[in-house]
């Protein structure tokens, strides 16, 4: 960034804290859209009591869509200022100029932004609303991302309440350039108080956080959005299945790992490891054996199935109609097919209901798989699930790649998936 954008946006923090949005531009802008997002997107507003009329107020919400700024304003009766990305700010002087009257200002994406907490801190000082995106970026599709730091820590050097809010279908609007119909709902819970403290850790700010996000959670569910995996089972018992339930334990889920036999399942359930395949590595609380006959997968919100390829015909004719529409089907690709030649993944889930498949490869042996920073690759034409499974596995220690090239995971070809890389975590 040069010295003359650089000017530019400390230029646009001191009007953002010195001067509010412009009352003429936002009027007409605020008419305009509330009517016109009524009738397009017939828009519904739960929870509008929940976000006092005056004094200080911090807005926490999911982002989805670059319209959230503007649907979720209609939800106060006064101006609601936010952060947008700095390069909106830095492309065009005239969008630069109507954003700042809009009431928004810049922030750096990535980084601890102290701008960005000085403008804050002046606009909720002055008895104003500051709208946050905790996540930091657009995350669709799929659950909710994970949020930052920044709002545990804005809200305990204010002693601002905090407004829980999630809007649902704002990512089903835009098509290229083209804005379509579809319904669009925002829901508000109760707002959320903490103690001021003039220098919080961050420690604290991550732990105000975290009680802030399951109540943006909480609305995001109410509203009928996909919530995060919980419970996953894991179908096999060598050393790719034990590994692979211990990863998603550790990432922390509820982990059912049903093995071949009963007998198998009572060894390890007794040892607490995997004595003859993953010899040394523990089985954390949260993963408890079975066999898998008695194992339930109608409630599961991932099932795995890490199987060699020449059993999972086997496999899935005894447990392929359990796989429902709520389960996300994960395959650990190893280059074997199924039946007459068939990809595993494409095997399995014309064999099951599942929503999504996805293959997991790219680690080499077992153990790498409970190897803190170990590079995996997760697989699948399903954006939401693959960015799922990422932030369960990067979560578990994990460095997660994804793609949307199954095949090429799936039949070997790591260094071709990766060049087919669509995100990445951490």
């Amino acid at each position: 960034m040069d010295h003359l954008e650089r000017d530019h946006l400390e230029r646009l923090h001191r009007r953002a804290r010195e001067r509010r949005a412009n009352p003429i531009v936002y009027g007409i802008v605020r008419v305009t859209f509330q009517a016109f997002f009524l009738v397009y997107f017939r828009m519904k507003r739960i929870g509008r009591e929940h976000i006092p009329r005056r004094g200080p107020v911090i807005v926490a919400s999911n982002h989805r869509s670059f319209l959230d700024p503007f649907v979720i304003a209609c939800m106060a009766r006064r101006p609601m200022y936010y952060v947008a990305k700095q390069e909106l700010f830095t492309y065009n002087r005239l969008i630069s100029w109507l954003l700042a009257a809009l009431g928004a200002f810049p922030v750096e994406r990535g980084a601890g932004d102290v701008e960005f907490i000085r403008t804050a801190t002046a606009i909720l000082d002055r008895g104003d609303i500051v709208l946050i995106f905790p996540e930091g970026t657009r995350t669709r599709p799929g659950p909710l991302g994970q949020p930052k730091r920044g709002v545990g820590r804005l809200a305990l050097q204010t002693g601002a309440p905090v407004v829980p809010l999630a809007v649902i279908g704002t990512e089903a609007v835009r098509r290229g350039w083209r804005i379509r119909p579809h319904r669009v709902r925002i829901r508000a819970g109760r707002a959320l108080s903490f103690p001021p403290v003039a220098d919080p850790s961050v420690r604290l700010a991550g732990a105000v956080t975290d009680r802030i996000w399951p109540c943006v959670m909480l609305q995001w569910e109410w509203l009928g959005g996909a919530p995060p995996a919980r419970r996953a089972t894991v179908i096999g018992s060598g050393a790719r299945a034990t590994a692979l339930a211990v990863s998603l334990a550790r990432g922390g889920l509820e982990v059912v790992l049903g093995c071949r036999t009963a007998e198998q399942a009572r060894a390890i359930a007794a040892a607490r490891e995997n004595e003859r395949d993953l010899p040394g590595v523990r089985l954390p609380v949260n993963v408890s054996v079975r066999a898998a006959s008695e194992v339930r997968l109608e409630d599961q919100d991932i099932v795995c199935l890490a199987v060699p390829g020449g059993s999972l015909p086997a496999v899935l004719d005894r447990h392929g109609g359990e796989i429902g529409a709520r389960c996300g089907l994960l395959v650990i690709a190893d280059g074997a097919t199924g039946a007459l030649g068939a990809a595993p993944s494409a095997f399995a889930a014309e064999r099951c209901e599942a929503r999504a498949v996805a293959v997991l490869g790219g680690f080499g042996d077992p153990t790498g798989l409970v190897d803190p920073g170990t590079r995996v690759v997760v697989a699948s034409r399903d954006r939401g699930f693959a960015r799922e499974l990422q932030a369960v596995l990067t979560a578990a220690g994990l460095e997660v790649r994804t793609t949307g090239d199954v095949a090429a995971l799936e039949f070997g070809d790591v260094r071709h998936a990766d060049r087919q890389i669509t995100a990445r975590i951490g």
